[in-house]
């Protein structure tokens, strides 16, 4: 059997692009594979759960369209499949002067893009949030938290019913493009597909150089530190608490996150990951790392961060350091509060000359499309995502 379709990657991104598909040629056949035992298994499921709202995307960007869109579209498919959500809402809290400046930036981005965005004074920050201090704040209402892994699992289900085949524990190890068709191998399984669409993430320029399409970014790994509050502090914060972004880099630093679950996580922070899929506090992959050691990029790249990445790796090492980039504006927060969570790691395309990839990145042939970076925040917009890339890659036929 030839499939009209082939997805590799079943995170949300994957499922997305699938459901695309689907939605867009009713019965026509579609396998997805994933490597791993169970869905979401990596960025996806590794993720803060925030339905982010866009109010730091530049007016009118791509960006910030599909954030917007995505965030409407995953709270409809949450309510359409009874997927626990809430929008709670999120502070950006300013801590300095320098912060209230920034912080006024954001608040003009917001107004443009339609946003429902309010500007809150120290005395008002205190009365919403009385365990949050600083000087001023912006409150975006629309901001919501789910399980990402939830939605996964729904959105296989719906694949499943308009006819397409999930299959996990398949690890590709060949990609083989052949005039009209696409061969695709597991150790001695193969299919054959009309197209390919590659969203493999943390694997993506791996996939892609397996397929022979030529590749001049590479990923490297950062990994994403979290912790827990105790149960005693579920009620710390009513919203998101999240710091004033700086601009000049790439994450948007330590904040406090309500979760669907009930409790509330502090994170995360961005450290160099010596594993591509390792989320222990020292996991490393001495073939991960070399590669990216031989690659040209990653070292402009950390030279050009050195400063921001030795104070990130330090407070990585030393709990204590963390626990100061919290207590600027939750300073009741103790040593002891920070309780042990798993990590997330975010697939950075990073270029031969050391800049960091931001935008959509594609790599096409004439019968597949290799998804080799999805901006954050991806999970948000994931079914936007997934519907813009069916759209291309059914234009590409």
């Amino acid at each position: 059997m030839t499939y009209d379709f082939c997805i590799i990657g079943g995170g949300i991104v994957g499922l997305a692009t699938a459901i695309g598909l689907l939605q867009r040629r009713p019965g026509a056949s579609l396998l997805l594979l994933e490597k791993e035992d169970s869905l979401a298994r990596h960025q996806t499921g590794h993720n803060s759960g925030v339905i982010h709202a866009g109010i730091y995307y530049a007016p009118g960007s791509l960006k910030a369209d599909l954030c917007k869109r995505g965030a409407q579209a995953t709270q409809a498919f949450c309510a359409a499949h009874g997927i626990p959500f809430e929008v709670c809402g999120k502070l950006l809290v300013a801590s300095s002067a320098l912060e209230l400046q920034r912080m006024e930036a954001l608040l003009e981005r917001a107004t443009i893009n339609g946003l429902e965005v309010n500007r809150v004074d120290a005395g008002e920050l205190r009365e919403r949030e009385p365990n949050i201090v600083g000087l001023g704040g912006l409150f975006v209402a629309s901001t919501g938290i789910v399980d990402y892994r939830q939605v996964c699992r729904a959105m296989a289900s719906v694949i499943e019913r308009a006819g397409g085949e999930v299959r996990l524990e398949v690890q590709v190890d060949a990609i083989r493009e052949e005039g009209d068709r696409v061969v695709i191998r597991s150790g001695e399984q193969s299919w054959t597909a009309r197209q390919l669409v590659a969203c493999a993430g943390l694997q993506s320029d791996r996939l892609a150089r397996l397929a022979g399409v030529t590749v001049e970014h590479q990923i490297i790994p950062f990994r994403g530190e979290y912790y827990r509050l105790p149960a005693s502090k579920n009620e710390i914060v009513r919203h998101l608490i999240y710091p004033v972004p700086d601009p000049d880099l790439p994450f948007l630093g330590i904040h406090l996150t309500r979760m669907i679950d009930g409790s509330v996580t502090v994170g995360p922070n961005a450290v160099l990951g010596f594993s591509r899929e390792g989320y222990g506090k020292f996991s490393t992959n001495l073939a991960d790392m070399a590669e990216y050691a031989r690659f040209p990029g990653f070292w402009k790249t950390i030279g050009a961060n050195l400063k921001s990445g030795v104070v990130e790796m330090k407070n990585s090492l030393f709990k204590a350091g963390y626990l100061q980039q919290c207590r600027k504006y939750c300073p009741s927060l103790q040593l002891d509060d920070l309780q042990p969570m798993e990590a997330g790691i975010r697939a950075q395309a990073v270029l031969r000359d050391g800049s960091l990839v931001h935008d959509f990145l594609f790599l096409e042939t004439p019968r597949m499309l290799h998804v080799c970076n999805a901006p954050s925040p991806a999970a948000t917009s994931a079914i936007p995502i997934g519907e813009m890339i069916a759209q291309r890659l059914l234009k590409s036929v």
